[in-house]
């Protein structure tokens, strides 16, 4: 299963757009989603018409509607045995996680953990090495977020105890690998290609290793793949950085796409657990009735994720320095026409996250690009699967729904291993 988390039908919209705009491809050119649009997938949770990820990846993973903030559990907070989990004990599959993310985050959590409070994120990651009442469900994590496996002592570390979960999970015949990560791995648009993977080179990676630990066998694999920092970046509300994650995803579904076809039998599925910014194409800048349009070239201009040149701001005492971030506008994100009222907007902010919004905002008002909320929204959000037997995810159907269908194609029995789990 793949994830693209936040991305909604504007966002889909959007990339294809840009990507036609900037490789000069026509305007009925189709991305490697378009070739496998099924449906829309139905979002909200249990506790409300706006999901989180915890409730829209529990969907997905347990195939019911559970409370926003749910990891792996119902709305009376029983943990509920996941797809993951039962590929795992009821047929012996191996099984992946491939995020951008923390792999201790929402998306993946909800597969390989159960909590009743997504920041648990310290339990999950105990979970996930295999203590907890099945055993070790997780053959292969990639992702960021070591904080939370190292022990309180290291200066590195996100926990509050001394547990060494590198070391417990070797111990437990997990090969490890540590990326330089502490928290989410980098925006695509910030990756340094040289220190840190990108989504597809993880998931091809993964792919090649569970492909050739189950050659011998017939049990075949699960993997979860997730381009998380999709969302992230629509939190931002930035329009570059949320593009250049995007089309990453697409060259993912692409290699998965031809991975598919070289190994029948495979399926995929691909969709968002919600959208995120409530983004539109268009944006009314004036009182004057609007132009039909929007400026792509906008953003081919812009270098750096709009947080990421907010940080360096911070990290180097630049707050109300306007002298200095105006040239750090200029070279990163390609504004050179910062007016004298940005410039008094710029002068007076003294924290990070109000510095991202400001600056996403002066990239997004020249490109006429509109944002409607810094959270999630309630849309609907596109449906893709390719491969043998997927006909029947055709249509509008609620995210549980998907749950249902990897849990049937896989001959899964979900009851049965979450009575064994709430023994």
């Amino acid at each position: 299963m793949m994830i693209s988390d936040g991305m909604g039908p504007a966002s889909v919209a959007f990339t294809r757009t840009y990507y036609q705009y900037t490789q000069g491809e026509p305007f009925d050119y189709q991305m490697p989603l378009d070739t496998i649009h099924v449906g829309q997938s139905r979002t909200r949770s249990s506790s409300t018409l706006v999901t989180d990820s915890a409730a829209g990846a529990t969907a997905f993973s347990c195939g019911l509607k559970t409370y926003n903030g749910a990891i792996g559990v119902d709305p009376s907070g029983n943990p509920c045995a996941t797809v993951l989990e039962a590929a795992k004990q009821q047929h012996g599959m191996k099984t992946g996680l491939v995020v951008t993310s923390r792999i201790t985050h929402a998306t993946p959590a909800s597969f390989s953990a159960h909590v009743q409070d997504r920041d648990d994120e310290n339990h999950i990651a105990v979970q996930q090495i295999g203590d907890n009442p099945l055993g070790r469900n997780v053959d292969l994590m990639m992702g960021g977020g070591y904080c939370h496996f190292l022990p309180k002592s290291n200066p590195q570390s996100c926990r509050g105890d001394e547990r060494e979960l590198f070391k417990e999970a070797k111990q437990n015949d997990w090969n490890t690998v540590e990326y330089n990560n502490r928290s989410h791995m980098d925006y695509s648009i910030d990756r340094d290609p040289t220190r840190e993977p990108s989504l597809t080179e993880m998931s091809a990676k993964a792919l090649d290793i569970l492909l050739h630990s189950t050659k011998s066998t017939e049990n075949g694999f699960f993997l979860m793949i997730e381009g998380s920092r999709i969302d992230m970046a629509a939190h931002s509300n930035d329009p570059a950085t949320h593009v250049h994650d995007i089309l990453e995803y697409q060259k993912t579904i692409a290699y998965v796409k031809r991975f598919v076809d070289q190994n029948p039998g495979t399926i995929m599925i691909s969709t968002s657990d919600h959208e995120t910014g409530g983004l539109s194409l268009a944006r009314q800048v004036s009182p004057i009735y609007p132009e039909y349009l929007w400026y792509p070239d906008v953003l081919t201009k812009v270098r750096k994720s709009t947080v990421s040149v907010a940080h360096y701001i911070k990290d180097n005492r630049l707050f109300g320095k306007v002298d200095k971030i105006v040239p750090l506008v200029n070279k990163y994100l390609g504004i050179e026409d910062v007016t004298k009222e940005e410039e008094q907007g710029l002068a007076k902010i003294k924290k990070t996250n109000l510095m991202d919004f400001y600056l996403a905002e002066m990239v997004s008002l020249r490109a006429q690009l509109g944002w409607a909320t810094l959270g999630h929204s309630g849309v609907d959000v596109n449906l893709y699967a390719y491969g043998q037997g997927t006909d029947s995810l055709r249509g509008s159907h609620e995210n549980i729904d998907i749950g249902h269908f990897m849990a049937q194609a896989l001959h899964l029995n979900l009851t049965d291993l979450t009575r064994k789990l709430n023994k």
